[in-house]
C-alpha cells in the first residue's frame, strides 16, 4: 500500500480539535460500556479495521463478553442487547448511514424517550464523533498495531 499523509502531521489543528470532542464525550454521562458499543457499531459500518481493533480491545479490557462483541454485527437479531441499548445502536446504524434514509422519526423517538433529551445529544455527539474518526482512518489507511 503506498504511504498516505498522517493527519496528525499535517493538520495538528484539526487533529486538535477532534480531540477536544474526545475530551469533551469523556465528561458525559454515556455509560462506557454504550460508548464502545457505539464506536464499534459505527466502526463495523464504515469498515474501519483500525478503529474496531482499538474499540474491541477497550470493550474487552472493560469486561465486555466475545458473544456480545460478535452479536454486534447482528444486533436486531441478537437477545443480547437491552431496550435502551437497542435504541442506540438504531440510532448509531441510521446516522452512521445518514443518505439513505436520514434518522427516522421512530428511531429518534424511541431514543428520546429511552434516554431523555441531555443523553440522547450526548450519545449523538459520540456517534458522529466516530464517524469523523472513522474517515479519518480508512481515508489515510491507518493501521493498529496487532502486535
Amino acid at each position: 500500500m503506498p504511504d498516505r499523509i498522517k493527519l496528525a502531521s499535517q493538520a495538528p489543528a484539526a487533529i486538535q480539535a477532534m480531540m477536544g470532542l474526545e475530551s469533551y464525550l469523556g465528561s458525559t454521562d454515556i455509560p462506557l460500556s454504550l460508548k464502545e458499543l457505539i464506536k464499534l457499531r459505527a466502526s463495523m459500518i464504515n469498515g474501519c479495521a483500525y478503529c474496531i481493533q482499538m474499540h474491541a480491545e477497550v470493550a474487552m479490557k472493560m469486561q465486555e463478553s466475545p458473544q456480545r462483541l460478535l452479536a454486534l454485527a447482528a444486533w436486531r437479531e441478537s437477545p443480547r442487547f437491552d431496550a435502551r441499548e437497542r435504541a442506540v445502536l438504531a440510532l448509531t446504524d441510521e446516522v452512521t448511514l445518514i443518505a439513505g434514509q436520514g434518522v427516522t422519526e421512530h428511531t429518534y423517538r424511541q431514543a428520546q424517550q429511552l434516554l431523555g433529551d441531555a443523553l440522547l445529544a450526548q450519545c449523538l455527539m459520540q456517534i458522529i464523533t466516530i464517524n469523523a474518526w472513522n474517515r479519518v482512518a480508512v481515508a489515510t489507511q491507518m493501521e493498529h498495531d496487532c502486535r
